[in-house]
């Protein structure tokens, strides 16, 4: 049974595993401040669009839970703790969305009785924390057995960046069926993009598919072709940070170009999306804001000695869009879904509004 989690909150204290430290070591460090809170995103020390907004909201808590103010001060203070943590990043969707719902669960709660104390306030922000926990937790197993109605046993399976267990609450995203195939004997053989240039598929994907005892091959990034052409690849997984209306998906650098390669391939490109992820207010993936990272990360950061000269130009995006049109399949908690995916997105939400 999988047993890896990225946080853990425990008795009021917010506790991460530190992923800019593995595969070699596996830290944990406690977040006390919205400080603590903004860095550790913004340092990727947590990283995944799902598990950022599970942290952020956790976060948002623990940073004022010491308050004694009134309740008017509180929420004013919540409201700028949430401002200043959503700065960290702004391509995942999941933290604005997750911060935003702290906010008006809070709202809500002073609003339908002023009269609650501070404390009881302060519980209400807690409790809707520990719902988008608990929601993220269902999502991922959902999507996992709805990934395996699409996978058979013994396929070979290409992954890029880390949507895995350390990305979410538990099992992962476009990961989830792969550790639910190894629970039940699926026999996956999985392909890793290292994944330049922060190497999570390397040092993420790779350590917990390997911690779990599946069969896995760390590729380069520009080996991904050649796996394809020699027929080892049956599909290919990966997760999202924002999805448009229109089914583009922002995901880590270099997603792109993987699914160009499988539809000249003709391998199922299949995108692994909470609906928390999918945002119907961008139209379309040249809407979606993309991180720009210093560029020593590219030439110096995994190196004793810099592998290009320092006055080099850089140009390091986090991110890029993978045009719908490449995009197999849409996998969501709530459903598989096809093209057309500009109405087939929405008709998802208007179903579920429906239930």
């Amino acid at each position: 049974m999988l047993d890896i989690t990225p946080f853990k909150f425990e008795e009021g204290r917010l506790y991460i595993l530190d992923q800019t430290k593995l595969p070699n070591e596996e830290v944990v460090i406690e977040l006390r401040t919205k400080e603590d809170v903004w860095d550790a995103i913004r340092e990727l020390k947590v990283r995944g669009a799902p598990a950022i907004g599970v942290c952020a909201a956790y976060g948002l808590y623990v940073s004022v839970a010491g308050s004694d103010e009134d309740t008017d001060t509180f929420l004013k203070r919540v409201r700028e703790a949430a401002d200043y943590i959503d700065s960290s990043r702004p391509t995942a969707v999941n933290l604005s969305w997750a911060l935003k719902r702290m906010v008006r669960a809070l709202e809500k709660t002073l609003t339908d009785d002023p009269s609650i104390s501070l404390s009881e306030a302060k519980a209400a922000l807690l409790d809707e924390a520990r719902e988008i926990h608990r929601e993220d937790v269902d999502a991922c197993m959902t999507m996992g057995k709805y990934g395996l109605e699409l996978l058979k046993p013994g396929m070979g399976i290409l992954t890029h960046c880390n949507a895995g267990t350390i990305a979410t609450s538990k099992y992962g995203t476009c990961l989830a069926p792969i550790h639910l195939g190894q629970e039940r004997g699926y026999g996956f053989r999985v392909f890793c993009d290292e994944t330049r240039p922060l190497l999570q598929g390397a040092r993420l994907t790779a350590w917990e598919l390997v911690k779990n005892g599946v069969d896995t091959t760390l590729i380069c990034d520009n080996m991904a072709a050649i796996v394809m052409k020699n027929g080892w690849v049956d599909a290919v997984v990966v997760g999202c940070d924002r999805m448009a209306a229109n089914g583009d998906g922002a995901n880590k650098i270099g997603t792109s170009g993987v699914a160009i390669l499988a539809h000249e391939y003709g391998i199922p490109f299949y995108m692994f999306v909470p609906t928390s992820t999918i945002d119907l207010n961008t139209p379309a993936g040249c809407d979606i804001p993309i991180e720009l990272r210093q560029g020593e990360e590219i030439f110096e950061m995994w190196y004793e000695k810099p592998m290009a000269p320092g006055e080099v130009k850089t140009y390091n995006p986090s991110f890029d869009v993978t045009d719908h049109e490449y995009i197999t399949a849409v996998i969501t908690e709530k459903g598989i879904v096809r093209p057309p995916y500009d109405i087939n997105l929405k008709k998802l939400f208007e179903e579920s509004d429906n239930v």
